[in-house]
């Protein structure tokens, strides 16, 4: 069966029944910042708060409301319910394709922002959604529903209290059958609910020392650097590194949660700041997704390299090593490779880590 054909709410006006819906103070919840400044554009209500999750959509949102002359404030929140229960109406933009469970998660927290009989609206892409008139009706009781130039448009009323529930999930996993970890992720993190494999790899071939200082580039909730602490030891540092706030508030549960006590969670799109300092660490771990040309393992790639010490070590996971061997030795990395569990682990490795490097290690245990 043909999936249904998607449309970019950029390029289409909204619904007239969402516009005229629409109550301040209101709420602008997720979306792409194009999505978002059409959406506020065609409004007469353009004093919204736009939330998002992540530093990289909201400083373009930001960009873009400015280049518009649109007076929406962005505020950037690990839990949407962060915002409070201020707005008479929120709008929630979902992505075109995406995590079911997030979407699922948006809609149990948009309740809790809305004040006494709010009105929650949904503007989708898909021409016949399925998944949220069920999941709206079980919130609200009552959902609407209009379709109009192959979106949906769906509405609810808040008509009564309801408790806060997290969508959350705890898995446990070991690395070369060492010690067992617990890890608490949530949906519209990196790996919601799973080790993920290519983390996995990064961990078995990764080369530290006890002591060492440790960056951890794009945390997701922290698996990486969690593991490597317990490499480095109390005497090293560990440093995690994400755009995503709800990502650095979940590695910080899970560092602490698993016993850490000399680490920092730095929340930032491009890899900088005063605690980021050039030529301070020791290791840099990077598991980047590949999207946008590649541009985030580009911003890692280049800003490991500012960010090490002339004997320090790099080590990335990939599924396209040659692309990747090639980033990295532009900007001066001597790169080697280990293939293992389907991906490839690209190195650079200082003199330390080459000392290291002559053990070979046994497949750990699944997932328990």
């Amino acid at each position: 069966m043909a999936k249904p054909k998607l449309v970019s709410l950029s390029k289409i006006y909204p619904p007239k029944t969402l516009l005229e819906r629409i109550r301040p103070p209101f709420a602008v919840i997720m979306g792409s910042p194009s999505d978002v400044v059409n959406l506020l554009h065609s409004s007469p209500h353009k004093e919204a708060v736009c939330y998002q999750m992540d530093l990289f959509q909201a400083e373009r949102l930001q960009q873009m409301l400015q280049d518009a002359n649109i007076p929406a404030q962005v505020r950037v929140e690990a839990d949407l319910w962060d915002l409070g229960p201020n707005f008479a109406s929120a709008v929630y933009l979902p992505a075109r394709s995406g995590e079911r469970e997030l979407k699922t998660d948006i809609l149990e927290q948009g309740f809790h922002i809305l004040n006494a009989s709010g009105q929650f609206l949904v503007w989708s892409a898909q021409p016949n959604d399925s998944l949220f008139p069920e999941a709206m009706k079980k919130i609200y009781k009552k959902v609407h529903i209009h379709q109009e130039q192959g979106t949906t448009f769906l509405w609810s009323q808040k008509m009564e209290d309801r408790p806060r529930r997290r969508h959350e999930v705890t898995f446990q996993c070991k690395i070369n059958q060492g010690e067992s970890f617990r890890f608490l992720s949530r949906p519209g993190t990196f790996s919601y609910g799973q080790f993920d494999a290519g983390s996995r790899a990064l961990c078995e071939v990764m080369s530290l020392r006890p002591g060492q200082n440790v960056v951890d580039l794009g945390c997701g909730c922290g698996t990486n650097g969690i593991y490597a602490s317990k490499i480095t030891g109390p005497e090293g540092k560990i440093t995690f590194v994400d755009s995503n706030l709800r990502a650095l508030d979940l590695t910080k549960l899970n560092a602490e949660a698993n016993g850490l006590t000399n680490f920092e969670t730095i929340a930032t799109s491009s890899v900088s700041g005063p605690d980021l300092i050039p030529q301070s660490f020791d290791i840099a771990l990077a598991n980047p997704p590949y999207f946008a040309n590649h541009s985030i393992a580009l911003l890692f790639i280049q800003r490991s390299f500012e960010l090490l010490k002339r004997s320090g070590s790099f080590f990335m996971v990939t599924k396209q090593p040659n692309e990747m061997v090639e980033l990295m030795t532009q900007v001066g990395y001597v790169v080697e490779g280990a293939e293992t569990r389907g991906y490839t682990v690209l190195m650079h490795r200082g003199p330390a880590a080459r000392d290291d490097m002559g053990a070979t290690t046994e497949p750990d245990e699944e997932d328990q």
